[in-house]
């Protein structure tokens, strides 16, 4: 067994958290920490452990095929389906600001729900955007790019949409796998929305190549 499915199967035996609500006193993310580097690589098992995390949208969280699209693509702040934003960024929608975060997970997964929590951000009835930057030495062909979340989402590569997984779901490793696809010399751009209806809430992120190991000569940058 993994490290990776032994952490996930010691979080499913973990009772359900108690849902927070917005304006409740923050508290600390323990599973999450600010970045002290410029870049990193993912861990041994592949998965991505940097990202740029938008605090969370209040939406109807319907977890439909047809209503995850209609929740995730209507335009709520400009370029949210091209952006690449830097740490404290913010975007307005409607009265509300947001912030942009970045952060390493201390786990395999981001946990959200300690995202949400520690900025006394709702974690139901959610929306949140995640963003980070894959810089590869070489072309890689024949990638695909493999996925879980708690609860519904949707995931695009270099602009392109490559996989969405729907419905009230725990998060399951490898839970959904694109299919082929290239990635560039140098940047690449992996963007994700979950959207979250109630409970605990999280994703897990990795590549792998074309025999399905994990992709590991990468670099994750802010």
């Amino acid at each position: 067994m993994s490290r990776a499915t032994a952490i996930w199967f010691a979080l499913l035996s973990l009772p359900a958290l108690a849902t927070a609500q917005q304006g409740a006193a923050p508290v600390p993310a323990a599973s999450l920490v600010r970045p002290d580097s410029r870049d990193r690589g993912p861990d041994a098992d592949g998965f991505l452990q940097r990202w740029l995390i938008l605090e969370p949208i209040p939406v109807d969280a319907r977890l439909t095929d047809n209503a995850v699209q209609a929740t995730v693509k209507s335009d709520r702040f400009p370029d949210q389906l091209t952006i690449v934003p830097k740490d404290g960024d913010e975007v307005t929608i409607g009265e509300d600001t947001l912030t942009w975060h970045a952060v390493d997970t201390l786990l395999y997964n981001v946990n959200l729900f300690h995202f949400a929590r520690s900025r006394g951000r709702p974690t139901s009835n959610v929306l949140f955007w995640a963003v980070t930057v894959v810089e590869v030495p070489e072309e890689m062909r024949e990638v695909r790019l493999a996925i879980g979340s708690n609860s519904a989402s949707i995931w695009w590569v270099n602009g392109e949409e490559v996989i969405a997984i729907y419905n009230d779901r725990q998060s399951v490793i490898d839970d959904g796998v694109s299919d082929r696809l290239t990635l560039r010399r140098g940047r690449n751009v992996i963007r994700a929305a979950i959207v979250n209806a109630g409970g605990a809430t999280d994703f897990c992120a990795r590549l792998l190549d074309a025999e399905n190991q994990p992709v590991t000569a990468l670099r994750l940058t802010l």
